[in-house]
Parts: C-alpha cells; sequence; structure tokens
C-alpha cells in the first residue's frame, strides 16, 4: 500500500529534509513549504520516524478535499477512511485555517472530532495520536500524525543549559556545514552537549529515534516484529572524535550526562573552557559549529561583540583548515568575529527567534 507523507521541518530548511529523504533511500521525495514530500508503506513510516534527523514529525495524508463552508467539512470529513486507528484507542484532533473561507481552527477541529465519532473513535486532549486537519486557500488535508512526541526529543537530552538548540536543528544545521560524519567535530559553546552529540550519533551511524516509542505503535497497521526488524543494534564506535566546550560548568556536566545516555560518551568528550582558552586537539581539522548567546535571551549583543571577537581571534590563530558554522539572530555579531562568512543560510524560527546559519570554507 502506497501512502502519501509528508516529513515537517521548520520553513527554509527544506531542501536539506528533502536531500536527507533521498539520501536515507525514500521514494518520491519532493522539497515544500514546511516540509518534504515522499511515499512509501507503512514500514517506510517506522523507518522514517526511526531514521530522521531533521525531521520534527511525520504526517500520513489520509484524504484532501475542498471546502468553501462548515457543513461541507462536516460531511467531507465523515467519508475520510479512519480506519488506520483502532476503536478504544483515544485520538484527538489539531486544526489550521489560512486564506480560507473556513477560519475558525476551532469550529474545523470540532466538525472532524464529530466525525471521527461518528467513526466509533475515543477523543482525548491528551492523546498520542493526532489528526491534523490543515485548510489552506480553501483545500483541507486531513493527515495522521503518526509521531507522538515531536521527533527531535529523541530521550536522551533530559539534562539542559540555556536556550538550547533542538536535535533536529542542529542535525539540519550539520547538514548544511556538509558535515560527512568521519571529520571531528568541535563546539566551543556546547551548552547540554546538542551539536556534538548529534555528530557523533551521526558518525556511529545510530538511528535517532532508536530510544524512544512512537504513536503508530497504537494503529490497527503497526506489526512490532517488522518494526524491530527495522532497528539497528549499537556498532563499533568509530574513530571519530567530537569535543565540546563550555566555561559553565553545570553545562559540561549535563553534557556529558546527555552524551551517556545516548551511547557516545567513548567518542564525544566535554570539559569546561571559556573561548578564549580554545585550543584545537590533534588530528585532521575538521568542523566547528557554535551556537553562542544572541543577546535576545541571554546577555547583551553590545556586551557580546567582544566575546564574538575573541572566538574569532582563537579560531583563526588555531583552526587553520577547519570550517565554521555559527548560528545567531544578530548579523552584526557574526560580522565582530571576522571570519571569512559567505552569505548566510535561511532566516529559520527558533523559539520565536529568527535564526540563521553562518558558514566559511577552510580558514
Amino acid at each position: 500500500m502506497t501512502l502519501s507523507l509528508f516529513a515537517v521541518c521548520p520553513p527554509g530548511l527544506e531542501p536539506l529534509l528533502a536531500a536527507e529523504l533521498a539520501e536515507r533511500g525514500f521514494d518520491g521525495v519532493r522539497a515544500g513549504a514546511g516540509g518534504a514530500a515522499f511515499t512509501g508503506d507503512w514500514p517506510e513510516v517506522w523507518r522514517a520516524c526511526l531514521e530522521l534527523r531533521g525531521a520534527v514529525r511525520v504526517l500520513v495524508r489520509l484524504a484532501e478535499f475542498r471546502v468553501v463552508h462548515l457543513s461541507q467539512l462536516d460531511k467531507s470529513a465523515r467519508r475520510v477512511d479512519f480506519s488506520v486507528l483502532k476503536p478504544g484507542t483515544p485520538v484527538r484532533v489539531e486544526a489550521s485555517c489560512r486564506r480560507s473561507k473556513i477560519y475558525h481552527d476551532g469550529a474545523a477541529v470540532e466538525r472532524v472530532e464529530t466525525a471521527l465519532q461518528a467513526a466509533g473513535l475515543t477523543l482525548d486532549p491528551e492523546a498520542a495520536l493526532t489528526v491534523r486537519a490543515r485548510i489552506d486557500d480553501n483545500v483541507c488535508t486531513i493527515s495522521l500524525d503518526v509521531c507522538g512526541e515531536p521527533l527531535f526529543k529523541r530521550g536522551h537530552k533530559q539534562a539542559v543549559a540555556k536556550a538550547p538548540m533542538r536535535e533536529n536543528l542542529a542535525a539540519l544545521f550539520l547538514r548544511a556545514c556538509a558535515y560527512d560524519g568521519v571529520e571531528p567535530v568541535l563546539d566551543p559553546m556546547c551548552g547540554s552537549g546538542t551539536f556534538v552529540i548529534e555528530a557523533a550519533e551521526i558518525a556511529a551511524g545510530l538511528q535517532a529515534g532508536r530510544g524512544r516509542r512512537f504513536a503508530f505503535e497504537a494503529l490497527a497497521t503497526f506489526d512490532r516484529d517488522g518494526f524491530e526488524a527495522l532497528k539497528r543494534g549499537p556498532g563499533t564506535p568509530p574513530a571519530w572524535r567530537g569535543f565540546g566546550f563550555d566555561r559553565d560548568p553545570g553545562a559540561i556536566k549535563a553534557a556529558g550526562e546527555n552524551a551517556g545516555r545516548a551511547g557516545v560518551s567513548q567518542i564525544a568528550a566535554f570539559e569546561p573552557r571559556p573561548a578564549a582558552e580554545l585550543e584545537r586537539r590533534e588530528g585532521p581539522p575538521g568542523l566547528v559549529i557554535v551556537n553562542p548567546p544572541y543577546g535576545a535571551r541571554i546577555g547583551n549583543p553590545a556586551s557580546l561583540r567582544a566575546l564574538y571577537a575573541t572566538l574569532g581571534r582563537r579560531l583563526k590563530a588555531s583552526f587553520e583548515g577547519w570550517r565554521v558554522g555559527l548560528v545567531t539572530s544578530d548579523a552584526g555579531l557574526a560580522k565582530a568575529t571576522r571570519l571569512p562568512f559567505g552569505p548566510p543560510g535561511p532566516v529559520v524560527d527558533h523559539g520565536g527567534l529568527k535564526i540563521r546559519l553562518w558558514t566559511t570554507k577552510a580558514l
């Protein structure tokens, strides 16, 4: 059975997610607004949730139809095949309306809920399974969110520092920096270690969702044995090394604990060290990737310029041959490093802040 599928990511990063889908062998990949479409059967749905690092969630498209008033939505929603949902398994509904004659999200939710109840299904606002109705330009798409919690919740980052980077964003920014899973990675302001841990998992060939449960496990189509067969066990740790530094000992402790839960503590090392004392490690050049304070939540932009300038000086002095990726919401702070950045990447929403990735070629 070929399903119409959609992997969601932050707007602006859709081509990177599409590239990941294609690289992992999914069919019919096409970047679109807010993510990338692809096709596959139910095992491919399970594999997408297990393996995709850049996606926030995976949606299974159940129906698409044109609607211009609520009674039409009510009738069309009742014709949707919800048989994949088992009676007795709770489900909730979310809706969004844009540029349409149906403009009230709550009214759309009520109509879809009525259709689900007519199909003998149980509603629960806390349910893991979510039916999503998206009405855009008078076209309604009914989808099933098969993930439950967002996919960036890998299950091992229990200790967090201030303004943490989400794992899916870290994975997409690593891809944007052309990280190949072989070269070393260093984060001079690592916080809770997201960049280094994500890079370590990629280097070790670990599946992103290996340690968590998914909402699709409650569906009528779920086959436990088939799903387990898709999982890969941990391999031999590679010769790869990742390094994270931070001036905050508490952040370093959190990063080390997170790396331990992720199973990469053998290849990812963390130690307290301020940016002014940053030094490269023995070995070949690689990638420095960093998400410094922006001043919007932590610190003040004026006082942070000195920090960015110090970081830039240390990188130019000690990291010849390395590439740099820097995430910030302030172009002035990026320029304060005096690093040879190319044009910045697209604007990405990160917790209400507009951030961009700045990258260099080899220093």
